[in-house]
């Protein structure tokens, strides 16, 4: 039965998308212990993810411009 089921499970998936899930609730659990309110949590999860997905894609661009070069 194992074997059948084998091709179901040869899908690799890019690594980089396990990162907006952690993303999403890193952003949530910094910006509940800041705020208060629905309203400020959800605000500043979304700001704070922003920033983040902001940073790595800097990031991400660096290294691809130095690996270009090389």
């Amino acid at each position: 039965m194992l074997p059948l089921l084998a091709p179901l499970f040869a899908v690799r998936i890019n690594e980089l998308w396990y990162a907006l899930p952690l993303i999403l609730v890193v952003s949530l659990v910094y910006s509940g212990t800041r705020y208060e309110t629905t309203d400020d949590i959800l605000i500043g999860a979304v700001r704070s993810a922003v920033w983040v997905l902001g940073f790595m894609g800097a990031i991400f661009v660096a290294l691809w411009a130095v690996g270009l070069l090389m």
